[in-house]
């Protein structure tokens, strides 16, 4: 399927380039209190507050249902890349991605700021590495979310769940729960990051779009009893569990 193309005009660019000084500004703001909070061993604070912020400034409309719980994995489908300050902002919740990320030095310290747990799907001898700083973040931050499509979808179905990236939490660690968590956009298309359509692009054309972006962050009921068995049934329980939630909305 091809991405829509980023057509801006006049008044996108000069949309985009106010959105962009604002959100500099944000994270000029947001900075000190960061490192003076860490230096002060306060709970964390700001990583959620500058999503937030991101989201805000980007024209995120958030309504959130249901009840984020804590000490959680939140097993989400994956949109845009709006999907993180939905979901940080409505729980607070760290990340887990993928390793690619961190090839960028801007992207890699505003994602360690947030304490974004990097994976390399495709390395299997560091699973045990990344099953450690999976629960070291769950112990730390309380909650956090993995993407298990793997990519991005069009926000009006969902892509299979790779099982094989919950391998870093099996056996679940004590205590944590897993939940489910539907992203529902309003107008999903116009949203979603597809194709060929690189990140920086689909950045521009959202934040360079006037429109306000709805969306709907749906917390699931948590899994249990048999769901948590191993990765591949809590894969495909929360797999269902969105599924059925999407085609009711």
């Amino acid at each position: 399927m091809s991405a829509p193309s980023p057509r801006i005009g006049l008044t996108g660019w000069s949309v985009l380039i106010a959105r962009v000084m604002l959100m500099l500004a944000l994270l000029l703001f947001c900075l000190p209190f960061y490192y003076l909070w860490r230096l002060l061993g306060l709970r964390r604070f700001w990583p959620r507050m500058f999503l937030s912020g991101i989201g805000r400034i980007a024209g995120m409309r958030l309504t959130i249902k249901g009840t984020p719980r804590r000490n959680a994995l939140y097993l989400s489908n994956h949109v845009s890349w709006l999907d993180i300050p939905a979901i940080a902002a409505a729980s607070g919740s760290a990340f887990v991605a993928h390793d690619g990320l961190a090839a960028n030095p801007i992207l890699r310290s505003l994602c360690r700021m947030n304490d974004t747990v990097f994976v390399a799907r495709h390395r299997r001898s560091s699973v045990s590495g990344q099953a450690e700083a999976i629960r070291f973040a769950l112990d730390d931050v309380g909650a956090i979310t993995l993407f298990p499509e793997g990519t991005t979808g069009d926000g009006e179905s969902l892509l299979p769940f790779k099982s094989a990236l919950l391998s870093a939490i099996e056996p679940l660690p004590e205590g944590i729960a897993v939940q489910p968590v539907l992203l529902l956009y309003r107008q999903a298309r116009r949203i979603a990051w597809l194709g060929e359509e690189s990140g920086l692009d689909n950045f521009k054309r959202i934040v360079g779009s006037l429109r306000p972006v709805h969306v709907t962050a749906w917390f699931l009921e948590p899994l249990s009893g048999e769901a948590l068995h191993n990765r591949k049934t809590m894969a495909a329980v929360a797999w269902t569990a969105i599924v059925a939630r999407l085609q009711e909305a």
